[in-house]
């Protein structure tokens, strides 16, 4: 067994598209209308046949005071793993990007955690 497709909530599928790509560097993998919305994920341009990230939109009514709730209290909604958690603080800051938490040295792990535009945190990490 192993992850396929795992998604974050996003409150604009095509602002959320531009930021996962333009902006982390993701390319997109599938682009599906379904109705109003779309099944649209993003991968890793490193490894286009893996873990797929949907940009899911966030209409559930549950969805909402979820995202706001995590938000609140500061806890990102996915991790992405990076080479070097710094380097890609200061070329993300360099574009814009608000961070939440700047790197962090935890042991053998380094953290930041950025505000993906779309109603999350999303934190990026390295481990030595």
């Amino acid at each position: 067994m192993r992850i396929h497709i795992s998604s974050v909530f996003v409150d604009d599928q095509d602002k959320a598209l531009r930021f996962y790509t333009d902006v982390l560097g993701f390319v997109k993998k599938h682009e599906v209308p379904l109705g109003e919305h779309r099944w649209l994920t993003v991968v890793s341009p490193e490894d286009p046949d893996g873990t797929e990230l949907l940009l899911e939109p966030d209409g559930h009514p549950a969805v909402k005071p979820y995202k706001t709730a995590l938000m609140t209290d500061g806890i990102p909604a996915a991790s992405f793993a990076v080479d070097d958690v710094r380097a890609e603080f200061d070329r993300l800051r360099g574009l814009g990007v608000r961070f939440t938490q700047e790197p962090l040295k935890m042991g053998p792990v380094t953290t930041a955690v950025l505000d993906d535009t779309c109603g999350n945190l999303i934190q990026i990490a390295h481990s030595e």
